[in-house]
């Protein structure tokens, strides 16, 4: 039984973490699972082989045996449910843990993922400089929210599970942006998330295929 997922050629980030092939290598770095990389190009995307795993033409996909799966969240999801170590034995622990997996994809990451269009993507338009204020101040809100629940605790929920390990990802993605310094209770809970041995091999991993060496797994 071999578990291969698919990631970037050449990832846009340069090998910084945040594409999304990352946080399903540090879900299988938690449980213990083996993996092989098979890397695609941008071209290769958008051909039938790899339409035939992922209708949209993205990565990761995730194919073991003949199970093929896309989309990071419905990923991260089935190797916590198959492996332990992500998602805690207790029912009600376990579906609050489910919950913020979805609130990670769901109600933070689409608000981090507008600014980082309207930072990158935008900058050359004529409404730039009045449209960022606003982006920023509705990223600004979902962080306060999140901020005041996490509070003084290590975790969102008890012990680390994949809530967690998605919502650090998501909010990987302020890096850059300075935002997140502005909670630093979020900063360190990132910084937790970051110093975790298996995300450390994850980002090695991805970080490894930029360097032009062999990607480990």
């Amino acid at each position: 039984m071999t578990i291969t997922i698919t990631a970037f050629e050449r990832s846009p980030d340069g090998g910084a973490g945040l594409a999304r092939d990352t946080r399903v290598r540090w879900a299988l770095e938690e449980v213990g699972q083996s993996y092989e990389v098979r890397l695609v190009s941008f071209e290769a995307m958008k051909q039938p082989a790899h339409l035939a795993l992922h209708p949209f033409g993205q990565i990761p996909t995730y194919e073991e045996d003949d199970l093929a799966l896309f989309e990071t969240g419905s990923i991260v999801f089935h190797i916590a449910e198959r492996h332990e170590g992500l998602l805690p034995d207790d029912a009600n622990a376990r579906a609050r843990a489910v919950t913020w997996m979805f609130a990670a994809l769901n109600t933070v990451e689409p608000t981090i993922l507008e600014l980082a269009t309207a930072r990158l993507l935008e900058s050359d338009k004529p409404w730039h400089q009045e449209r960022l204020p606003l982006v920023q101040d509705r990223v600004r809100t979902r962080l306060s929210q999140l901020s005041a629940r996490l509070g003084n605790a290590d975790w969102l929920d008890g012990a680390f599970s994949a809530g967690d390990l998605m919502m650090a990802s998501v909010l990987l993605r302020l890096a850059s942006s300075g935002i997140l310094n502005e909670f630093p209770n979020l900063a360190a809970y990132v910084a937790r998330g970051e110093a975790r041995p298996a995300y450390k091999r994850a980002f090695a991993a991805q970080l490894a295929i930029n360097a032009g060496k062999t990607p480990a797994g």
